[in-house]
């Protein structure tokens, strides 16, 4: 009834079709596993000519303060610190008027 010698089954009763698509499944996990490692060790910018492009470097915020003190301003400061006499003062002062 059955024909256990043919040549598609030899004498397994199917098992070469079994192993035959065994044999491929296992081939394919192993070159998913392959690329995967190579992935993985590329990094995230695919290092080795991978599709991902290389994330941007994060960007600092601007810097956000007191706006920078005019002439007069430091001027005044270093006369009301005693840096400076009253005529050096009075002279940068026209100076800086004009």
């Amino acid at each position: 009834m059955w024909d256990w010698n043919d040549s598609w089954s030899h004498g397994y009763g199917g098992g070469g079709w079994l192993m035959f698509f065994g044999m491929i499944l296992a081939t394919a996990a192993v070159v998913l596993l392959v690329v995967y490692l190579v992935r993985l060790t590329a990094g995230a910018g695919g290092g080795m000519g991978g599709a991902q492009a290389a994330a941007p470097p994060p960007q600092s915020a601007p810097l956000v303060g007191p706006p920078p003190d005019s002439a007069r301003e430091i001027l005044k400061r270093r006369y009301a610190a005693g840096e400076i006499e009253r005529a050096e003062y009075l002279e940068k002062l026209a100076d800086l008027s004009t």
